[in-house]
């Protein structure tokens, strides 16, 4: 197993599967201008882009929480989000590597939203991410085939081989 931490949460994907922390290489230079997703993974036949968001981490200032959560409430992170992932796929472009179906996912935990709010999410990124070409365009291709923001126990349900782990529960933090 890769694995890979984000604060108090780990990401681990088999050997063979390429996973990288790809907010490190963006800030190796395009961090003035460009706003990155943590995770990548590469899969043979599609790639997922990965953001963290983790207020219920046990070493988070309250005053980042309720920064967080007021852009939430606020609509404010949807824009913030949407803007890691063209970044992200733009430097995956650039690099000659976006050349697969891309999906992006957005696990946001300690915020209290049930699978209605979750649901509400996605379909407020959908909105900002154009998941298809808009009507008379001539693009070849999507540059987002879609878009989920979940949980860290719904993706692990989803994602059984890819799990995202707490490090404080296990004591390894």
């Amino acid at each position: 197993m890769i694995t890979f931490t984000e604060g108090d949460l780990s990401l681990s994907v088999p050997d063979g599967v390429r996973l990288r922390k790809f907010d490190d290489e963006i800030k190796t230079g395009l961090n003035h201008c460009m706003k990155a997703v943590d995770f990548v993974i590469d899969l043979d036949d599609r790639i997922l882009f990965v953001e963290l968001k983790d207020l219920a981490n046990p070493a988070a200032r309250d005053k980042n929480r309720r920064a967080f959560l007021d852009d939430l409430n606020k609509d404010v992170i949807d824009g913030k989000l949407v803007t890691k992932y063209r970044d992200s796929w733009l430097f995956e472009w650039a690099e000659g590597r976006a050349n697969k179906p891309c999906y992006y996912f957005v696990l946001l935990e300690g915020c209290g939203l049930d699978a209605v709010g979750l649901a509400i999410r996605t379909d407020r990124l959908r909105k900002r991410i154009p998941l298809r070409s808009l009507e008379g365009r001539r693009w070849t291709r999507p540059f987002v085939v879609g878009c989920q923001v979940l949980t860290r126990a719904a993706w692990n349900r989803s994602f059984p081989d890819f799990p995202v782990r707490r490090l404080s529960e296990e004591g390894t933090l």
